[in-house]
């Protein structure tokens, strides 16, 4: 299931296509009906984990720069790498932030009867 959510595949069926747009996910899958925000307030789950992966990101480039130009510390360089990464970073990992998130959510409160349909198995391996 993490594996299909990590790449922005339904984790329930491992259908693609849940996004019309880079930031603009399907509000079911096409797949297996599966309604992606299961309970008001689901995506804050997304955006903190989103926001926890920028930041070790940001903090190794931070830190990778810093070692690599020692003794120097050239600034400029470092500066302009470490914005580029808060910024893309972030927009680069959002859709797979929205999908791995319904994994986990799907991990941590497993199916009802009728959330999805025709059976699907949520633990079946692709």
């Amino acid at each position: 299931m993490l594996a299909r959510g990590l790449a922005r595949r339904c984790p329930v069926c491992g259908q693609g296509r849940l996004f019309r747009r880079w930031f603009t996910m399907v509000e079911r899958c096409p797949g297996c009906g599966l309604r992606f925000e299961r309970i008001e307030g689901h995506w804050v789950g997304s955006l903190g984990m989103n926001t926890i992966v920028s930041f070790c990101v940001l903090f190794v480039v931070v830190v990778g720069g810093l070692v690599l130009s020692h003794p120097t510390y050239r600034m400029a360089p470092l500066v302009l790498t470490a914005g580029l990464t808060a910024v893309v970073v972030p927009l680069a990992f959002f859709p797979s932030s929205r999908t791995l998130w319904t994994a986990i959510d799907l991990l941590m409160r497993p199916l009802e009867p009728g959330e999805v349909q025709g059976g699907a198995d949520p633990g079946r391996r692709d």
